[in-house]
């Protein structure tokens, strides 16, 4: 552990700040997915154009606001004030429901199409507007907070706890709003106005016990300059595993992003399985405590060792999933591919802060969204609407139609996995540690 954080606070801070922007990305990356399919039948594309328009936004923020920090040579400021305005952005899409924008914009009441259109445009704006807070609070300060604060003695470990927060916030908001009924504009509002509630009022409360790392950052930075810092071919060539690193982040998230944003609605849509959540939550739970203890294994034996086994079960994962149909099957390749999944995401992050240039944290922020969000949130959902082209469709009882996802998503994941392992293997002649 580093001086200036006191332990005890670190892990306070890791775990709560983790989770909850956790819970806040869940409403991202899979519930608004199924928010704009239930409530206003948008298609495949225009998902894929959500989670794109949010990936560009989420690396020019971290790029902007990663620098500034570093500038600044703070970081709570940003987290806890990030937090707060992305609690109220998230309140925001309470208000994004058929009967308030028809009445707005549309008072005769006849053009429901338009009316549903319009409410897709909206999500997809405010989801840019709430990425670019989310984006400021977490993905640029709090993991250069994240990769100040740790060392390689608990660099995996911390990075272990962090990377098991995406499936535990999954379970929290599963869990919480299982009994909701997502074809009902009513209780998605509640569903937003508590997780805006909870995210503001974290960020408050951060003021209060989050501290600043004590790292020393240099004066008399170019704050323009330090933006594009990370594209430079010399810092490039001095850093060469770092870059390698992020190009298999790249393409490991990529074949996430395949599936990810259709996954849900597989579930429910595809499997009929109405109790998913009963289903997937033990998975969530066994893949979480896997990951927590995996991060031990980084620390102790080194990236290679940790690495293959991951990358491994998430590529078996996504064999199970393609061929089978029934609960039981499904429950053990969902855990197999989650386990794969955050665990290989845990060892590459674990890797990225390792070699990632001391006191220039927040300047590699936005390098790593671009391996970890820009390129996947582009590439993956497009390559996943490709598959879906010609998808199943159904009829709604309005008239309009919608699609089915269906098991090709997790052979594409499969076929992107594969470029992965390509990369990986000069990666691991060149990582020097262990």
């Amino acid at each position: 552990m580093k001086t200036g954080t006191s332990k005890g606070k670190f892990y306070l801070a890791l775990v709560i700040f983790s989770l909850v922007g956790q819970v806040a990305w869940v409403v991202e990356n899979m519930y608004l997915n199924v928010f704009i399919y239930k409530m206003f039948h948008a298609t495949a594309e225009q998902i894929s154009l959500m989670v794109a328009a949010s990936a560009v936004t989420a690396t020019v923020t971290t790029l902007l606001i990663g620098a500034l920090s570093d500038k600044l040579g703070k970081r709570k400021v940003f987290i806890c004030a990030g937090y707060i305005l992305w609690g109220l952005s998230i309140l925001g899409f309470a208000l994004i429901r058929t009967e308030i924008i028809g009445s707005l914009f549309f008072p005769a009441a006849t053009m429901s199409t338009a009316v549903m259109s319009l409410c897709v445009t909206l999500t997809i704006v405010l989801d840019c507007v709430m990425t670019f807070f989310g984006s400021s609070a977490n993905d640029a300060a709090f993991n250069a907070w994240l990769t100040d604060a740790t060392d390689e003695t608990n660099r995996g470990t911390a990075e272990g706890i962090n990377a098991m927060m995406p499936l535990m916030a999954i379970l929290v908001v599963f869990g919480g709003f299982m009994g909701m009924d997502q074809s009902k504009a009513g209780d998605w509002t509640l569903i937003f106005t508590i997780i805006g509630a909870v995210v503001t009022a974290l960020g408050i409360a951060g003021f209060f016990f989050i501290q600043d790392t004590g790292v020393k950052i240099p004066e008399n930075q170019n704050y323009f300059s330090n933006i594009f810092y990370g594209f430079r071919p010399s810092v490039m060539k001095a850093n060469k595993p770092l870059y390698v690193t992020l190009v298999l982040l790249a393409l490991f998230n990529i074949s996430i992003q395949v599936f990810m944003p259709y996954l849900i609605l597989y579930y429910t849509e595809s499997l009929g399985l109405t109790d998913y959540v009963l289903i997937f939550a033990p998975a969530i739970i066994l893949s979480a405590a896997f990951t927590a203890v995996y991060g031990r294994v980084y620390d102790k034996h080194g990236f290679k060792t940790a690495v293959i086994p991951t990358l491994a079960m998430l590529m078996v994962g996504y064999m199970i999933l393609f061929f089978v149909r029934s609960t039981i099957p499904v429950f053990i390749g969902s855990l197999i591919m989650l386990c794969g999944f955050i665990g290989t995401g845990a060892v590459i992050g674990a890797l990225i802060r390792d070699c990632t240039p001391k006191n220039k944290a927040g300047m590699f922020q936005g390098l790593r969204i671009v391996g970890q969000v820009l390129i996947p949130g582009v590439a993956g959902p497009a390559i996943g609407a490709a598959v879906l082209q010609n998808a199943e469709t159904v009829v709604n009882s309005d008239g309009t139609t919608s699609f089915i996802p269906n098991e090709n998503i997790f052979l594409a994941a499969f076929i992107a996995a594969i470029a992965a392992w390509i990369v990986l293997i000069p990666l691991c002649k060149l990582v020097k540690r262990k």
